[in-house]
C-alpha cells in the first residue's frame, strides 16, 4: 500500500507540472513600427577628382620613366596652385604589356604605365583652374569628379536627430489613429544610406591647351534613416 501511494503521488505531481507548462503566458504588448528620414541640404564646398598620367613605350622601364615624369609635372602644377600635399594621394599604379591581335595571332606592341592620383579641392572657385592645370601639365585623363561638404560627420548626426523626430511623429500619428497612446521605445535602429551627391561625369584625354572650364557644384544631400518600434497602450 505504501508503494502504491508513492506512485500515485508521483503521477499527480507530473500532471501538475504538465498543466503549468501549458498555461499561456501574458499577452504581448502591442507595438507600432515605423521609419523616419532626416535630410539636410548644403551647398557643396569641397570636391575630389581623379587625375591620371598614362604613357606607352617599347620597353617597360621607358614607360615607367615617362609616366613618372608626367605625374611629377602634374603634381608640381597642382602644388603651385596651392593644393596641399595631404590633399593629393595615389589611388592606383599599373604597368602592363600592350598586345596587338591580328589574324588569330598576337604580338607584343609595347608597355603601358598608368599612374592615378585623387586630388581634394577645398576652394571650389578654383576647381576649373585645377582641372585645366592638371591637363596642361601632362595628365592624360581627368575623371570621377564628385562634390561633398566639409564637416560631414556633424551634418550626419543632425540628419540622424531629424530622422528620429520624424519616426516619433509618424508613430504618434499611427497610435492616435488607433486610439492609443505611445509607451516606451522597444527598438531604435539606424539604417545606413549611401551618400547622395551630385556626380557629373568628367573625362578628358591628351589635353595640351589651357581652357577655362566652368563648374557648377550645386547642393549636397546628407541623409539619415532610422527604424523605430515603440509600445502603445
Amino acid at each position: 500500500m505504501m508503494v502504491r501511494a508513492v506512485i500515485v503521488a508521483v503521477v499527480l505531481c507530473a500532471g501538475s507540472v504538465s498543466a503549468f507548462a501549458q498555461t499561456p503566458g501574458a499577452p504581448e504588448t502591442p507595438v507600432v513600427v515605423t521609419q523616419g528620414i532626416g535630410i539636410i541640404k548644403r551647398a557643396a564646398d569641397q570636391a575630389w577628382v581623379s587625375v591620371a598620367a598614362e604613357t606607352r613605350a617599347a620597353r617597360p622601364a621607358d614607360a615607367q620613366r615617362q609616366s613618372a615624369a608626367a605625374m611629377t609635372s602634374v603634381q608640381t602644377a597642382l602644388k603651385n596652385l596651392g593644393i596641399a600635399a595631404d590633399a593629393i594621394r595615389t589611388t592606383s599604379y599599373s604597368l602592363q604589356p600592350e598586345m596587338e591581335y591580328s589574324g588569330g595571332s598576337s604580338r607584343l606592341k609595347g608597355y603601358v604605365a598608368r599612374n592615378q592620383i585623387e586630388v581634394r579641392v577645398d576652394a571650389l572657385d578654383r576647381l576649373g583652374e585645377v582641372l585645366d592645370a592638371a591637363g596642361s601639365a601632362g595628365a592624360t585623363s581627368v575623371a570621377g569628379l564628385r562634390f561633398d561638404v566639409k564637416g560631414r560627420d556633424a551634418l550626419e548626426r543632425e540628419a540622424l536627430r531629424l530622422a528620429v523626430q520624424d519616426a516619433m511623429a509618424r508613430a504618434q500619428a499611427m497610435a492616435s489613429g488607433a486610439g492609443r497612446t505611445l509607451g516606451s521605445i522597444v527598438r531604435l535602429e539606424e539604417q545606413r544610406e549611401a551618400t547622395v551627391t551630385p556626380m557629373p561625369y568628367l573625362a578628358r584625354t591628351a589635353m595640351v591647351e589651357r581652357v577655362d572650364t566652368p563648374m557648377s557644384p550645386g547642393e549636397v544631400e546628407v541623409r539619415a534613416r532610422v527604424t523605430l518600434a515603440i509600445a502603445i497602450h
